[in-house]
């Protein structure tokens, strides 16, 4: 018999209507569990918006365990991928839009952490730490994300999340960087894709919104909202379900 906890609900936790959209997209049954997956996937959304340890997470959820397995299983399958790539075409068509973008726009940050592990280095900001691309559209839908060692430079590593997103949107037919993308970035993307990259350059000697680039800017945004600064801070499965979070919030 499938359980369903009669508990307090938090921020973190799908609506109704959030769940209308989601739950089309997991797979059916293969055998009824003793948990819902809407209480695991809600489980999942509080240790990602809170950061915390899998052992803290509140006693009304499911077992920790059980949490933890339905996170790291729906990794393996892609489900939250799926998830993702589902709310952006979503997103997408209410807004009027090709439900495939055009236009892809690519940055990346570095973040400080204490968490040992090898996907880390020193940037050229002496960021200790991690550095995480990330691919949005026009709209600042998520589209690709790729972690890796602070120390890897942004003209190297961009072709990552830039390939990962081009592979899942062929749609795509140019790209848009920041000048730290100059020449090995745009070689590589010529070369591989065949495709051009706009270089966003800052012309005043003062902070401005840039065009395009304020649409990746906004997801970062997102992500230092959620990011925990230890730990795994930068996981890839942790950074797909918070995105995939925050698009579902506001869908």
């Amino acid at each position: 018999m499938i359980q369903k906890n009669e508990r307090r609900r938090f921020a973190s936790n799908l609506s109704d209507s959030q769940w209308a959209i989601i739950k089309p997209l997991l797979p059916p049954p293969g055998h009824k569990g003793k948990w819902e997956k809407r209480e695991l996937i809600d489980a999942d959304l509080y240790f990602v918006d809170n950061g915390c340890k899998w052992r803290n997470q509140t006693h009304d959820f499911p077992p920790y365990t059980t949490v933890a397995n339905f996170y790291y299983a729906a990794i393996r399958s892609g489900l939250w991928e799926k998830i993702r790539a589902a709310l952006v075409e979503r997103m997408r068509t209410d807004a009027g839009r090709n439900p495939s973008p055009s236009y892809a726009i690519n940055d990346s940050q570095s973040v400080k952490t204490t968490y040992a592990a090898e996907e880390r280095g020193i940037d050229g900001g002496n960021t200790k730490g991690r550095k995480r691309h990330i691919v949005v559209d026009t709209m600042g839908n998520l589209l690709a994300v790729v972690v890796h060692a602070a120390n890897i430079h942004n003209t190297k590593a961009g072709i990552l999340a830039a390939r990962d997103a081009y592979r899942k949107y062929p749609s795509i037919q140019r790209f848009c960087a920041g000048a730290g993308y100059r020449k090995t970035f745009e070689q590589d993307i010529s070369s591989e894709l065949g495709l051009d990259v706009d270089i966003s350059v800052r012309i005043k000697p003062r902070w401005e919104v840039l065009p395009k680039r304020w649409d990746w800017a906004r997801q970062k945004i997102l992500c230092i909202t959620s990011a925990h600064k230890d730990r795994k801070a930068l996981d890839g499965g942790k950074t797909w379900i918070r995105e995939t979070y925050d698009a579902v919030i506001s869908a």
